[in-house]
Formats: structure tokens, sequence, C-alpha cells
């Protein structure tokens, strides 16, 4: 790929678009025999939904403004069969009408794509409006562009999304569901594979009757800010904003946008992450395509099919896998992020006050069962003195007092052949709050030892981990843990 021109010149009708005849059934292919291993669209009850989130839990709310976004996205997990799930919950005054809810629902839930989120069900009980929809689990377009880490968007994972889109849009369309409600970077999701999916909540309204905008006016339609109306049009202009941001790594105004272009100011629209990444000829026609999305007039603009035979054209690195142009490791288990109980969060955050209560308020029902082998001699001598040890650890404990409790528990541990992976427990988190992570983990190690199927071990053991630095192993560690938590739930 030759490097970018600084003083690019172009106007602002092309003459080298493609025409729409170069859309042919070879474009059409990703669409044909899909094979999506999804259930049939069906209603969910609200105690399952419940259940799955952790009644709603603010930890697993997903959406990118958190609980102040007017309609909150959650993560959750299904008890029957361990799908992951993304519930978005409506306002209680959105859709007063449970039957239109409901209709409307139904007809989205129909379509089924690889180029969607797709929608598996919703739920309608008393005021409550739920849409069920498969989880994506690499997060947004707005968070890989706007708030990237590591490193920025490659210019061929751009140019894919803008495809993967125009293609989601071009199914939707083909089975009469033409209308996307905010088109935007947020509704813009990544798989299990890195693969662009385009979220099916913004094929239905925020409301029955309210506003199918909810981004800044600058990003809307002018001809949705007479009517009130969205069109296919408005459609395709909104993707047009979409291409900016593709293009610039920067939520820009389209009218902003415009006068650059108009006024060849190229290289002020473009991303300076990408210089030396795409071609002249590349740059420009993705900002002349964009800029035709844009015109002001509704029918100026193009059709989706003339979207895809451009950008089509324009792909760069076809075989190469979405993960590998995103630099994220293919997941080889169920889509990340494992369910996670609350000792489980406490954990992967390190929140050591957390998992100090929780271990507190838990007490030690998990020793129940594990059998403890007291010699004749320890029963006559020693039973009374061990056990106030523990007793002594345990006040201690309750009292964050940890040094004495190390000390208690480890008079408790060595008096005598007993096992208690509850105070192995408790001695790990109490070597953590005192700086020892290395005890710590020897600790939690011997715990799993005793009690093999505890996911509380696991957990102390990822917390360690974490501690010492060893990410990697901590979040296999957690994997384990919530696996067995998992396992207990369908017993």
């Amino acid at each position: 790929m030759g490097a970018r021109c600084s003083n690019l010149c172009f106007c602002l009708w092309p003459s080298n678009i493609k025409s729409h005849d170069l859309y042919t059934s070879d474009i059409e292919k990703w669409a044909e025999n899909e094979q999506l291993n999804l259930p049939a669209f069906r209603e969910y009850g609200l105690e399952e939904l419940k259940a799955a989130t952790s009644t709603f839990s603010i930890n697993n709310i997903v959406s990118e403004h958190g609980e102040k976004a007017p309609n909150v996205v959650f993560k959750g997990q299904l008890d029957g069969n361990g799908r992951w799930i993304a519930i978005k919950r409506f306002h209680s005054s959105a859709w007063p009408d449970s039957r239109q809810f409901l209709d409307e629902a139904k007809a989205v839930g129909q379509l089924r794509s690889k180029r969607l989120a797709n929608l598996l069900g919703c739920c309608c009980e008393g005021d409550e409006r739920l849409l069920v929809a498969e989880f994506m689990p690499h997060e947004t377009l707005s968070k890989r562009l706007f708030h990237w880490d590591n490193q920025p968007l490659k210019w061929a994972m751009r140019l894919r999304v803008a495809l993967y889109l125009a293609q989601a849009l071009d199914y939707c369309s083909s089975k009469g569901r033409e209308l996307y409600h905010d088109l935007n970077s947020y509704r813009v999701l990544f798989d299990q594979d890195c693969d662009p999916r385009l979220s099916c909540f913004g094929l239905m309204k925020n409301s029955r009757d309210g506003k199918s905008y909810s981004t800044n006016l600058a990003f809307t339609p002018p001809e949705y800010l007479k009517t009130g109306k969205v069109t296919p049009e408005s459609v395709v202009y909104s993707f047009g904003a979409l291409l900016l941001d593709l293009l610039s790594g920067k939520h820009i105004p389209p009218s902003h946008a415009l006068d650059l272009i108009r006024g060849k100011n190229f290289l002020m629209l473009m991303d300076s992450c990408l210089e030396g990444h795409f071609s002249n000829d590349d740059g420009t026609e993705l900002v002349q395509l964009a800029s035709r999305c844009l015109q002001h007039e509704p029918h100026d603009r193009p059709n989706v099919k003339s979207l895809l035979t451009t950008l089509t054209s324009l792909q760069k690195e076809k075989d190469a896998p979405s993960n590998v142009l995103m630099s994220i490791a293919r997941e080889t288990t169920s889509p990340s992020q494992v369910p996670l109980t609350p000792l489980g969060e406490a954990c992967s955050r390190l929140d050591l006050t957390a998992i100090h209560d929780i271990l507190e308020k838990a007490g030690y029902k998990e020793d129940e069962g594990i059998a403890n082998e007291l010699s004749f001699q320890m029963w006559a001598n020693q039973i009374q003195e061990t056990l106030n040890s523990r007793k002594s650890g345990d006040s201690a404990f309750r009292d964050k007092n940890f040094t004495i409790a190390i000390k208690s528990y480890t008079e408790f541990l060595e008096g005598g052949n007993v096992k208690s992976p509850t105070v192995l427990a408790r001695r790990s988190l109490c070597y953590l709050m005192s700086d020892k992570p290395q005890e710590a983990l020897a600790d939690a190690m011997q715990a799993q030892v005793q009690f093999s199927n505890w996911p509380t071990a696991f957990y102390l053991q990822a917390a360690a981990l974490f501690t010492l630095g060893m990410d990697s192993d901590a979040r296999e560690t957690l994997k384990d843990g919530s696996s067995l938590d998992f396992r207990r739930m369908r017993q």
C-alpha cells in the first residue's frame, strides 16, 4: 500500500464510484446458507432474567454510559444452557402497550444473520420491557476507535467494519426491516471472533412513540429534524457519519467534516494513527463515499447496495481473521468473562475489603462434610486448645487484626491433623492484606488440595496471582473457579 499524499484533490461527485451492476452474487455469498447455532425467538420469564444478571446488578451493566443510559444494557448468563446474553431494559414508560412491544420484538426476532447481534427473545411482565440478544464479548466500535489502550484500529479492520455493517443493513432491508434507529459506533459490537456485528437493538425504537435518535443533534439526519421520521435515506446518512468515525478516529460532526472535504483538507480529517497505512486512492474513495452519504438532500445519497459495491472493492487483507487484525488472541473457551460470583468479581478486582466481607459472612459452611481426622491423643489432650486457636483467629479476622489472625490460624492448623479449607482461605486473605502474596497463594492452593471442587480456593489463587503480576495465570484460574460455580448451579 502506498503512502499518503499531502495534497489530495478530488471533486465531491466522483467518477470512479463503481456501478451498481457490480453488485453480484459473489458479494451476497456471506448471507447464503448461514449456519447459526441460535434458538428460535421466545419469551423469557422475568425471574429467569433476574437470575441471569444477579437481579440486574450494577456490576453486570455493559452500557457505555452505565446507569445514566436511558435504557440500560446488562450482560447475563442463562442457568439452563450457560448461554451469555445481553439484556436491554427499557425505561418503565417506554412501551406502555405490552402487545405492541411484543409484536415489534417478535418481528425483529425473526432475523438471523452472522452480521447481527441477533435478538433471542424478550420479556413483558408487569411494567418490565426487556430485549434479550446475543452477547458480544469484545465491546463496541466506540471503545475501539475512541478509547483504545494498546493500539489503534488498523485500516484493513476499519474497512471490514464498514463492509460488514453495510451487509447487515442490506440483509435487514431484504427482510423488510430497512429502518435502523440511531446508527452509531455504540451500536457496532465485536463477537467472539472479533468480527463486527450490528446490534439488533437499533431495529426497534427506544419507545413506541418516542424519539428514534438519542445522539447529539449535530449527528442527526437533517430531514429527521423536520419530520421526526426515520427513512432508509436517514439510515444511509447515519452510515456516512459512522464512516467519518472510522476515517478520523474521532466523533466529528458531519457539517464540520463536509467543510474539510470541500476545502480539500484531507489530512485534517484523517486519523493521524493511520499515517502511511493506506493508499491515496483508497483514502480518497472512502472520503468520497462518506460525503455522498451525508448529502443534505436524501435523494442525493447512495443506496445500501451501492455502498456494498464500493466497500467490497476496497477490502484489504481479506484472508486475515478479524482477531488477528485487532491483535486479540482467539478465545478457546466460551465467550470470555465466564460467570463470576460476587467473590469471583471481588478477586478479579483485587477488592480485598469485599473479599473479607464475603468470607466473614460465609462462615464455615463449606467445611461441612470435610472429614476431620483427629487422633485419639489429639481428642484427649489438644482438641479444646486447637478449637480455642481457631476461635481466637476468627475474632481477629472479624476485627481485621490480620497479624493476630495469621498467628492464631497457624496454631490451629499446626495443632493437629485437622482439615479446614475455610481456615486456609481466611489465612490466605490475611496474607494478602499483609502484602505476602506468595504465602497467600500457597494457602489457597492447599485449600484446593483439601477441597478440590471449591471455587473459593481458585478465586483466592487468582487474587494472589494478580498481586504477583501473573495476570494470564490469574485469569485462567478465575475461569476454573467460575466453571465450578456454574456446575454447582446446575446440580
